[in-house]
């Protein structure tokens, strides 16, 4: 596996610094979206149609934070049989916090114990949906500076997304994602290429220390993700622009240099509304065009300002339907984990890479470019580009990446599904129960994904302790202990899915929710 090159032979300049390997955990139990729309009242279609939401994973009160990262950590190396020592950065991106001073990178480290590595650089970073973005980045650039000794940087983004009973309730979710990150990666970000904006906004934000929820403003929210997809989408033009013209290209970019794009998504529909706004900054940008091409019919629009345009109905409709085939081609297939399982928070744009990838072969990702755009509410947002390699040969890089993904369809597929009634009441004791000390959880462990990491108890003074589920092919009472300060480390056996193709799947209509 490329990446952990000796010090002493370290590069100028390390190549193709990337993704090498991801590893995905989301909650074994979710909710039916239109059951919910039934138990909430509201009309059909409202969440399934409107959001373009199927399902909704959920956590009970035996996971949190920790847990879903230390899970998803131990999985990826795990799959990838690699040892704790190969990791030299360990990043966390994350806005779920149950500490307001010891990160959730610490409580990792436990993982490193029986491997002695210590020395391991990198801290949690927060800022709504974009904490995963920024770790990834910070991980990226250490590689690629005169820090690197030569190891592997690991990168992980989990959140929970739970909101207070109302509107907002349906667009939540939860599940980690963890990114091994090196030289020689099958999926390398492309140097220079980061188009990003922020700026001070009120759109979605926590200030309740002992709460879950969030505070939004749904049609604020809109428009800052939408405003911001405008200006990075311009920066990003510029930027590969001018390395085009330094190439002695002459030419302009549009969407049509994507192969693939993937969006931070709240909800599905309005990743699908997120396509349409680039197709209209394209088409803002051309020469008035003939009845003919991808701008037919569209003239109408030449002269309008994208400011004004963020609650038009008349051009999303307009630019909506003008890009649905380029939805079908270069999103849609994203968006698998999205629609059953719902926004993940730091990870969401990370589970549509994740999707992307389970939903083609080798030889249909060797040698695209990927677009990813990052949003966080207060706001920070960035799009950028990934490269995929050429090589898509057995046994390489990228052919081992998409097989590792391969069961991600049938993992969906075998959660538990509950009544919403139960989720209901799985909110209800979240909301009595987060941050209490002394505290013993409720769920069961039996319902668990083989090799979960749980929470066991909070003690007196907070501290969390955790256990590790079996693994699939571990005797039943094979289960790795944890607390706050010591681990006993026992390598379990890699959960073994059938590999299945995942479909794609179809949003619906879109609706004014925030955008968080």
């Amino acid at each position: 596996m490329p990446g952990s090159t000796p010090s002493s032979c370290l590069p100028q300049w390390p190549n193709d610094v990337g993704i090498i390997a991801l590893e995905v955990y989301f909650p074994s139990q979710f909710v039916d979206q239109t059951e919910l729309e039934e138990f909430d009242g509201v009309s059909a279609g409202k969440y399934t149609i409107g959001l373009g939401q199927a399902r909704m994973g959920f956590c009970s009160d035996r996971e949190d934070i920790n847990s879903l990262c230390l899970t998803v950590v131990q999985r990826l190396m795990e799959k990838n049989g690699l040892g704790f020592d190969s990791i030299g950065r360990l990043e966390v991106g994350t806005e779920t916090i149950i500490d307001k001073s010891k990160s959730v990178k610490t409580v990792l480290m436990q993982l490193f114990e029986a491997s002695g590595n210590t020395d391991v650089e990198g801290i949690d970073t927060t800022n709504a949906c974009y904490g995963g973005t920024a770790a990834l980045f910070n991980a990226v650039n250490w590689v690629e500076s005169s820090s690197w000794d030569g190891r592997y940087a690991l990168v992980v983004a989990g959140d929970i997304a739970v909101y207070a009973s109302g509107s907002a309730r349906p667009t939540g979710g939860a599940g980690a994602v963890a990114m091994l990150v090196g030289p020689d990666a099958p999926l390398a970000l492309d140097r220079g290429l980061r188009g990003t904006h922020m700026t001070h906004a009120y759109d979605f934000y926590k200030p309740d220390m002992v709460s879950e929820y969030p505070v939004v403003d749904g049609k604020q929210s809109i428009e800052c993700y939408l405003s911001a997809l405008d200006r990075c989408y311009s920066v990003y033009r510029s930027k590969i622009h001018a390395q085009w013209q330094r190439a002695g290209v002459e030419k302009s970019f549009s969407l049509e240099d994507f192969s693939f794009l993937a969006f931070h998504s709240p909800y599905c529909k309005l990743v699908q509304k997120s396509l349409a706004r680039l197709m209209l900054n394209d088409f803002l940008v051309s020469s008035p065009s003939s009845q003919t091409g991808p701008f037919a019919d569209l003239e109408a629009f030449r002269d309008i300002k994208l400011a004004d345009t963020y609650f038009d109905r008349d051009v999303e409709k307009a630019f909506m339907k003008a890009s649905a085939e380029l939805f079908e081609k270069k999103t849609k297939s994203s968006l698998l984990i999205s629609n059953q399982n719902g926004n993940m928070y730091t990870p969401s744009v990370y589970g549509c890479l994740a999707s992307l990838i389970a939903t083609h072969s080798p030889q249909q990702l060797a040698g695209q470019r990927v677009g990813l755009f990052s949003y966080g509410s207060g706001l920070a947002a960035t799009l950028y580009s990934i490269s995929v390699t050429q090589d898509h040969t057995p046994g390489s890089p990228l052919d081992k990446l998409v097989s590792s993904l391969c069961d991600l369809k049938a993992r969906l597929d075998s959660r538990r599904k509950v009544s919403p009634n139960v989720f209901s009441e799985n909110m209800k004791l979240r909301e009595e129960t987060h941050h209490l000390a002394s505290y013993t959880p409720h769920g069961s462990v039996e319902e668990l994904f083989p090799g979960t990491w749980y929470l066991t108890r909070v003690d007196d003074k907070h501290r969390r302790e955790y256990a590790r589920c079996a693994n699939i092919d571990d005797l039943p009472e094979a289960r790795q202990t944890m607390s706050n300060t010591s681990t006993e480390h026992i390598v379990g056996h890699a959960t073994k899915l059938p590999c299945v193709r995942a479909s794609a799947v179809s949003p619906g209509e879109v609706v004014s929710n925030g955008a968080h």
